[in-house]
Order: structure tokens, then sequence, then C-alpha cells
């Protein structure tokens, strides 16, 4: 089996127009700290988050996610701003899950601008181009709005509807899903839409 480190330099730097989303780093958990256990950033998380969020609790996640990414079940980028690249804002992670493929969070003083749906649309890009799987699926708790607008604005659509544990209790959950196909289809359009803005 490769080394924890030869996976993290597999895990390429993505870039988009105002942020570098570089590979998790164990040194990453220290601000992670700080910016991660608000109330904000928690509540439509899984429960599996601990809550309140212990002074270690970034060093135990990250224990737990340095050992799925050595398996090559998951994939961890932190987001940094391309005008402070070392100031952690974020993350974002994909996983080989059969109904959770992707995962994020965004420290507050960053939330409303934006930064997210980027990041969506470089991971997403990168599971179904480099990865190559034929279908990503994102479970959303209904209250999350904001979580949801993301999705909608990703083509994807809900295809299951249920209720899981978060942070903040149990909710309504949605799956939410897009194909690889659907993905590449929308791939032109979006670069039109650009292009005439």
């Amino acid at each position: 089996m490769a080394a924890l480190a030869d996976y993290l330099v597999m895990i390429p730097t993505l870039q988009t127009p105002r942020m570098i989303l570089r590979p998790l780093e164990p040194a990453d958990a220290e601000q992670v700290q700080a910016l991660f256990p608000k109330w904000e950033v928690v509540r439509y998380l899984r429960a599996h988050v601990p809550w309140p969020y212990p002074p270690d609790g970034a060093y135990q996640y990250y224990w737990r996610v340095l050992q799925a990414i050595e398996r090559g079940d998951e994939w961890h980028w932190m987001l940094t701003l391309r005008n402070n690249p070392s100031q952690v804002v974020g993350s974002i992670a994909l996983m080989k899950d059969r109904d959770e493929n992707r995962g994020f969070w965004l420290a507050l003083p960053w939330h409303g601008q934006g930064l997210m749906t980027e990041a969506c649309e470089v991971v997403t890009d990168y599971w179904f181009n480099t990865l190559k799987f034929p279908v990503l699926r994102v479970p959303k708790a209904v209250a999350n709005t904001a979580s949801r607008h993301i999705s909608e604005r990703q083509g994807m659509r809900v295809v299951a509807i249920g209720e899981r544990d978060y942070v903040c209790g149990r909710l309504a959950t949605e799956i939410w899903e897009i194909t690889a196909e659907e993905w590449r289809a929308r791939q032109p359009k979006l670069r039109e839409q650009n292009q005439s803005c």
C-alpha cells in the first residue's frame, strides 16, 4: 500500500476564479479548529460531527479522514482564497459512498459570496472527468436552503426523500443526483452563459 504522502500528492490542487483548492494537510487542523465549531457552520452536517465540538475535534477528524484518503475512498481539499492562500476558509470532499459523494463546509466570514458554488463546480468536474464516476449523489437537509441552491444551480435533481440525523437533530432530507452524462451536457451551456456575462 502506498504511503499517505503519496495519496496526498495524487490529489491535485484545483483552482477557481477566486480560490485555490489544495489537498488537506494535517497542519490545517489548527485553523479548522478555530473556524469550524460555529453553530451556523455545523448545524446541517451529519450527526457524527460531535457537538459541542471538542477542543481536539479537528485533530480527531483529520486522523479518520487521512485513513480514508490513504485507502483511496475519499478526496479532501482545503479552500483558500487566491489573494490569501495561507488562510483556510472551508473544506470540500468527495467520498465513495452509495448516497453521499460530496460534503463541504464554509467558515462564517465567507458565507454568501458564492465561493462554495465555485468549489462545487471544480470538484464535481473532478469526480466525473478525472475519477470517472457515473453518478454524484448528495444528501441535504430540506431546511438547508443555501446548500440546496448549489445543487439546483449544478443541474441536480431530487431522487429520494427521507430523514437523517444532523447536528441540529432529525430532519427531512433529500438525496440530490446528477449523472456524468447530465454533467457533461451542461458544460457547453455553462461556458456559453459565462462568456455572455
